[in-house]
C-alpha cells in the first residue's frame, strides 16, 4: 500500500519561516553580544519642589554602570556641590549645603558607559538623561504692623511677589510657627479687643503650598482652632522638627502656681481630636523641642534637663546642671547653643557656650549684656547669634548686634550693630542659609495714648516696625562679611520667619 505524501497547510509554512528568521537574528545578536544601552529607570527629585531637608537624590540605572564615568558626566545646572555613593545600580548624590531657595535645576547625564562593557573594551554610552527639579519658593512670614494687616499673619512670596494675609482682622497674633512642610503655621492670638496677653488660644492656619507632590494644596487662610483657653492660660508653644508634636506651658487661671508643660499632636487623629497630655514633671520656665523630637530641654531648678515628651517626665534624659538655658540645636542635634549665667554678683555675665554630642564644652562669648537668639546654619560651620552690650553711663543700656561664629574656627565677625535700646528684635535665619531676617521695632512713647493693639512679648505697646533682609555668602568663609549689607523690605511688620 502507498504512503501518503505529507503537505503543510500555509499557517505551517508562515510559522516554519518566522522560526528561521528569529534564529537568525539571534545567531546575530550572539556574535555580535550584548547591545542593550544602559538608561535611567528612575531619578527621585524629577518634577519634584524640594526643600532644606532635602538633601540628596538617587539614579537607578538599568544596568550596572562605570561609576567614574557617571561621576564626570553628570551635570547639574546650576551646580550644586555634593557627593556620591553607590549600591548596586543605584546612585545616591548628597548635597554639601541645601540647595538655594526659588531655583530650577536641569540634570543631564550623557557619555556615561556600561560597567560591563568597559571591561571589554566597548563604548556603549548609557541613552541621553535629562531631568528638572526646583527648589521650593523664598517665602517669609511676619505680623503685619500697619493699616489692614495690623496684628495679622502675612506671608510674603519672595520668589513671585506676591503677599497673602492669613489671619482675620479680629485675632491679634503674639507667636506662630511654621510647620516643617510650610503647609500650615501653627499661632496663638488673641481678640483684638482684648489687651490681656495671657488670654491667647492656639490655632492652624494654611498657607496654600502643598505638603508633596501630586497633593494639591488647601486654600491659603483657613484658620482651625487648635486649643482653647478654658480654665488656662496658654504661656508658650513649641512646634517639633518632625511636625508631629505640640508642646505647651499652660498655668491654671484659678490656681496662679500651677503651671507645667502639656503636649498634643500637631495634626487632628482620624476622629478628628488632638489629645491633650500632662507632662508630670518639675516645674520648668523656658523650653525648646530637640531635634530628634522626642525629648524637651527645659531650664529647671539650677540648670538645663532634656525631658522625654512623654507622661511621665521625672526621670530626664540628661540634666546639665553648668547651663541655664538652652538657646538653639544644630539640625542633626550633635551640637546646642547654651547660656550660662556666670556667678559674680558684682560684675554679672552670660556666656555662650557650644555643647557636642562628643563631651565637648565650648565657651564662645561672654558678654555683661544678654544672649537674645542664635541659630546653627546648616549651610556653613557659623552660628549666627543675637547678643547685646552694656553701653557705659549711669542708664542701663543695652545695644545689640549680630554676628556670625565659625565653629570650627572659634572666629567671631560682627555683621550688623544696631541702635541701642532695641531689645525686641527678632531674627531669622533663611533654610538654605542665604538670608538673615531681622525686625526693627519703634516702642510706643509710654506717655502717648496707644494707637494700636500691636504689643511686643513683654508687653510694650508698638508704635511701628520694619522688615530687614541680609543676604549673606554661599559659602562658610565670612572674610567678606563687612562688605554684605542689609536692604530695608517694603513690608511694614514685626517677628519675621522664613518659611521651611
Amino acid at each position: 500500500m502507498a504512503r501518503k505524501k505529507l503537505s503543510l497547510l500555509p499557517i505551517d509554512r508562515i510559522s516554519i519561516t518566522l522560526i528561521f528568521i528569529i534564529s537568525v537574528l539571534i545567531g546575530i545578536l550572539l556574535l555580535q553580544g550584548d547591545v542593550v544601552r544602559a538608561s535611567v529607570r528612575n531619578f527621585s527629585w524629577e518634577n519634584q519642589k524640594i526643600g532644606a531637608d532635602d538633601t540628596s537624590f538617587s539614579m537607578t540605572f538599568s544596568r550596572p554602570m562605570d561609576a567614574k564615568s557617571v561621576e564626570s558626566n553628570l551635570k547639574i545646572d546650576p551646580p550644586l556641590a555634593g557627593k556620591y555613593s553607590w549600591a548596586g545600580r543605584r546612585m545616591v548624590y548628597t548635597l554639601l549645603t541645601p540647595a538655594p531657595y526659588g531655583t530650577p535645576y536641569k540634570v543631564q547625564l550623557q557619555g556615561a558607559v556600561d560597567k560591563f562593557a568597559a571591561k571589554q573594551g566597548k563604548k556603549l554610552t548609557v541613552q541621553p538623561f535629562s531631568g528638572t527639579f526646583r527648589t521650593r519658593d523664598r517665602a517669609i512670614i511676619y505680623i503685619g504692623a500697619t493699616g489692614e494687616e495690623q496684628g495679622r499673619l502675612v506671608l510674603y512670596n519672595l520668589t513671585q511677589n506676591q503677599k497673602i494675609v492669613l489671619t482675620p482682622k479680629d485675632l491679634a497674633v503674639m507667636d506662630f510657627e511654621p510647620y516643617p512642610e510650610a503647609d500650615k503655621v501653627l499661632f496663638s492670638a488673641r481678640a483684638k479687643t482684648n489687651q490681656d496677653l495671657l488670654s491667647g488660644k492656639i490655632y492652624t492656619v494654611t498657607t496654600g503650598f502643598p505638603t508633596s507632590p501630586g497633593i494639591e494644596a488647601q486654600p491659603a487662610s483657613k484658620v482651625d482652632l487648635v486649643l482653647d483657653n478654658d480654665g488656662f492660660q496658654n504661656l508658650k508653644f513649641d512646634l517639633s522638627p518632625d511636625g508631629k508634636t505640640i508642646v505647651i506651658q499652660r498655668g491654671k487661671k484659678d490656681s496662679p502656681g500651677d503651671f507645667g508643660l502639656w503636649f498634643m499632636p500637631a495634626r487632628k487623629d482620624s476622629s478628628g481630636e488632638n489629645k491633650l497630655t500632662r507632662l508630670e514633671s518639675q516645674p520648668s520656665g523656658d523650653f525648646l523641642i530637640t531635634p530628634d523630637s522626642k525629648g524637651v530641654a527645659v531650664a529647671q531648678g539650677q540648670g538645663a534637663a532634656i525631658l522625654p515628651i512623654q507622661k511621665d517626665g521625672s526621670k530626664p534624659l540628661d540634666f546639665l546642671p553648668q547651663f541655664g538655658l538652652v538657646q538653639a540645636f544644630s539640625k542633626d542635634g550633635t551640637q546646642a547653643a547654651m547660656v550660662k549665667f556666670n556667678s559674680d554678683f558684682r560684675n554679672p555675665t552670660r556666656s555662650l557656650f557650644l555643647v557636642t554630642n562628643q563631651g565637648v564644652n565650648k565657651e564662645l562669648v561672654k558678654t555683661p549684656g544678654s544672649i537674645l537668639s542664635c541659630q546653627f546654619d546648616a549651610a556653613s560651620p557659623n552660628l549666627y547669634c543675637l547678643i547685646t552690650q552694656l553701653l557705659p553711663g549711669d542708664q542701663f543700656l543695652e545695644q545689640p548686634y549680630l554676628i556670625a561664629i565659625n565653629l570650627k574656627t572659634g572666629q567671631q565677625k560682627p555683621l550688623l550693630v544696631l541702635p541701642a535700646g532695641q531689645r525686641n528684635v527678632q531674627m531669622s535665619l533663611a533654610p538654605d542659609g542665604l538670608g538673615l531676617l531681622f525686625d526693627q521695632v519703634v516702642s510706643q512713647d509710654p506717655s502717648v495714648p496707644a494707637s494700636s493693639s500691636l504689643k511686643t512679648s513683654s508687653g510694650e505697646a508698638i508704635s511701628s516696625s520694619s522688615l530687614w533682609l541680609m543676604p549673606l555668602l554661599p559659602v562658610a568663609d565670612t572674610s567678606n562679611a563687612a562688605e554684605v549689607k542689609p536692604e530695608q523690605l517694603p513690608l511694614g511688620g514685626f517677628y519675621p520667619r522664613w518659611l521651611p
